[in-house]
């Protein structure tokens, strides 16, 4: 049994290992540490026409305190299937296999046993556990209790079109800008036919036949997300119209059949999944994905999901209630209008949050930089960017926001205009567009929110005197803070000045300016009566906290 030494944080320019344990000996002898993956194979004794139609394979865990999970393996072409598990409890671990095909003595009743071992590197990400909701239900937080923030960049065609090398650059770079997770696209859609050794994902529509060898080249690409801390986002089924989509044109149990192959294969990383991507799920829509969504997720998977959904759309009603779905991602999109800014920063972001059950909120697609805007084409700058991220972060209770650039979702490698996008523009190659400005303002916002106890922040528009974004929603000054009045932030995206309810703010608290285009901090006075006006250095953004001492 071979066992691969825990990852270490680094720059260093192509390091690449993955936390699977996998082996062809008897498990038993495999150990595994908590919150990575165990891995093991196992060999059918008959050939199927169509593996992923014809037969199930499930593999039930038993924990050391007696807890069980079921799970189904996943084939890798010819006979071989695989199981992956990634355990929550250190001990002894026990498995069995049950297959749908009795008669198959290869897959069916298959036992084995595993130890799981206290993770000991240095990653957050398995130090402190899966993900999960936090008790009030608006953030993530690690299994430990510590809180999660949601710093995604998008990557949609990344994985498929990209040489690994290139990729683990690219995530290093992420990982040094301070982002926490990866969102991309999984499967065929309408800007990758194939990945880039001409590989489908799948064939056939009535009745779809899985391609093993473009999953067996993906496992790298997502292991390389885990191994370098961040969580993998991926778009399980792209939805928008079009035939190129199978989000769109499968049928309703194809759908569950190649979702359902997909969470098998990678519901062992760390993931939090989209079911569908860029679609239209409401109305009658809503109830199919629905029914995919009961089908193919289940509580022992113990993984959040959501929908992806189209730009300015809204299914908090549809889906609130579903068991799977654990938050609210909505796309504000590239608009640069006044309607656009104001349904973000007014609209139901702002406005429905509140509604029960709880859920965490999160923008998981605003304007993208150096993408031209909807209405006016003029380019979405940096400045566009950190405007649309801090509306997004303090219209709703604070739990995260995602970020996207021109020539990085694409996966460029030239200057170019993303297939079936002309109209959104030119966009560099990866490795010049990873450096665009708004992707470094990340950095600097997510250091500002772990500075302070961000997941105590819910939206106070009431503190704001004279709110410009009455007249003008481009102007819309942001502001949030705890029950409990020790932490106001607010957010002014073109500096001036701003007048401030400090009522039910801490009387002790003192008051700085936080520059988000460089890390920089001011001193902006303590609270001395109420209402109070505080005047930036500039007309530049600018976020004023306020914070007890």
């Amino acid at each position: 049994m071979k066992r691969i030494n825990s990852f270490l944080p680094t720059l260093v320019l192509g390091l690449a290992l993955t936390l699977t344990y996998s082996t062809l000996a008897p498990a038993a002898n495999i150990i595994a540490e908590q919150w990575t993956r165990f891995e093991n194979t196992l060999i059918s004794t008959r050939d199927y026409d169509n593996p992923v139609q014809d037969i199930k394979v499930r593999v039930e865990f038993t924990s050391p305190s007696g807890n069980k999970r079921t799970f189904l393996a996943f084939w890798d072409g010819g006979r071989l299937w695989r199981m992956r598990f990634s355990p929550d409890e250190p001990g002894n671990w026990t498995y069995r296999t049950a297959c749908s095909d009795k008669n198959n003595n290869g897959l069916h009743n298959q036992i084995g046993s595993f130890q799981c071992k206290q993770y000991t590197g240095v990653l957050p990400l398995f130090r402190h556990g899966e993900l999960r909701l936090s008790e009030n239900r608006r953030y993530f937080k690690h299994f430990d209790g510590t809180p999660f923030f949601w710093l995604a960049d998008t990557v949609w065609c990344g994985p498929a079109l990209s040489e690994l090398n290139d990729w683990n650059i690219f995530l290093n770079d992420r990982l040094w800008k301070e982002f926490t997770a990866i969102q991309f696209v999984m499967t065929q859609w309408r800007m990758t036919k194939t990945d880039a050794e001409g590989n489908p994902t799948f064939t056939g529509k009535e009745k779809v036949t899985v391609n093993p060898a473009y999953f067996q080249r993906l496992d790298k690409y997502i292991d390389a997300i885990n191994d370098a801390g961040l969580v993998a986002v991926p778009v399980l089924l792209w939805a928008i119209r079009g035939d190129e989509n199978p989000g769109y044109y499968l049928p309703e149990d194809q759908k569950i059949v190649l979702a359902e192959y997909m969470i098998a294969r990678y519901g062992a990383h760390q993931v939090i999944w989209f079911l569908g991507g860029d679609g239209n799920f409401s109305g009658e829509n809503a109830q199919t994905w629905k029914n995919v969504g009961r089908a193919v997720f289940n509580k022992d998977q113990h993984r959040l999901a959501t929908m992806h959904v189209m730009g300015r759309s809204w299914v908090g009603k549809e889906f609130r209630g579903e068991p799977w779905f654990s938050f609210i991602g909505y796309q504000s999109g590239h608009g640069d209008d006044e309607k656009t800014f104001r349904w973000l920063n007014q609209g139901p972001p702002a406005t429905e949050w509140s509604n029960k059950p709880d859920l965490p909120v999160i923008n998981i697609e605003p304007n993208y930089e150096a993408h031209n805007g909807y209405t006016y084409r003029k380019v979405h700058d940096d400045h566009s960017v950190r405007r649309a991220a801090y509306w997004s972060l303090l219209v709703s209770p604070t739990a995260g926001v995602t970020y996207g650039g021109q020539g990085i979702w694409g996966w460029h490698t030239k200057v170019q205009a993303p297939a079936n996008h002309i109209s959104t523009g030119l966009g560099s190659p990866w490795f010049i567009a990873k450096d665009l400005p708004g992707a470094l303002s990340m950095k600097y916002l997510c250091q500002f929110f772990k500075s302070i106890e961000w997941w105590k922040l819910v939206p106070a528009q009431e503190i704001i005197i004279d709110q410009p974004g009455a007249k003008d929603a481009s102007k819309f000054i942001a502001a949030a803070k705890s029950n409990e009045g020790d932490i106001a932030v607010v957010y002014l995206p073109e500096g001036d000045s701003v007048t401030v309810k400090t009522e039910s703010l801490n009387k002790t608290a003192t008051a700085r300016w936080y520059h988000p285009r460089t890390g920089g901090w001011l001193s902006a006075g303590t609270i001395e009566q109420s209402p109070q006006t505080f005047k930036a250095a500039d007309k530049n953004d600018w976020i004023l906290l306020i914070e007890a001492n």
